[in-house]
């Protein structure tokens, strides 16, 4: 599940989704801002680096993240970015070797509790005894947002700017037309009128 429909994905729309993720969530910097001015900090996960550089004059921070390309997305943007590829189910890091670890909108890319337990296991190996883990993950109840179950698929309408000169695979029809796909396995979806591919992110909703 976690290759095909998280780290698959991800590795394809990397440079869209980077470009969608350019603000900071506030409650994320406001985290950061309040940490002891000298702490070492690990952003498992850390995406395309939107928090590696808040608070940059207090802390040191290293990005983590199991895409090559949104890693390489994180060095692009600052070259003193300190980042390196890595699983978060089994961090190359030793115990108890950072004050702080943030998870921004990570975990719930898990799909079974084992794993997403797992993972969070990592966060507290890796924590010196009093630091603090801020994690986020999307929630069951959202305002703006109606799930009938916990473990859903989220398209990503990744747009055509972005797949230029790559092969997209797509269901077919008998007579050629692209049609819905809704077992989620194996293929994503071209949409010639909407110039778009659609893939589907694995997400637990959390209660």
């Amino acid at each position: 599940m976690e290759k095909e429909h998280v780290y698959d994905v991800y590795e394809k729309i990397a440079p869209h989704f980077s470009n969608t993720r350019y603000k900071p969530w506030p409650k994320v910097v406001e985290f950061l801002e309040g940490l002891e001015p000298g702490s070492l900090v690990a952003d498992v996960g850390c995406g395309n680096g939107n928090y590696l550089g808040v608070n940059s004059k207090n802390l040191f921070m290293t990005g983590t993240d199991r895409s090559f390309n949104l890693i390489d997305i994180c060095k692009q943007k600052d070259i003193t970015f300190q980042t390196f590829v890595a699983d978060s189910l089994k961090l190359p890091l030793r115990n108890a070797c950072v004050d702080n670890v943030i998870s921004i909108a990570v975990v719930h890319h898990f799909s079974t509790d084992s794993l997403r337990i797992k993972a969070i296991s990592e966060f507290h190996r890796i924590l010196r005894s009093g630091g603090k883990a801020l994690i986020y993950v999307w929630a069951y109840e959202q305002e703006h947002k109606k799930f009938q179950q916990q473990d859903v698929f989220v398209k990503w309408n990744l747009q055509d700017t972005y797949t230029k000169g790559k092969k997209v695979n797509k269901k077919e029809t008998k007579d050629g037309a692209a049609q819905e796909q809704t077992s989620f396995i194996g293929t994503a979806i071209k949409d010639d009128a909407k110039k778009t591919t659609v893939y589907h992110r694995y997400y637990h909703m959390f209660l």
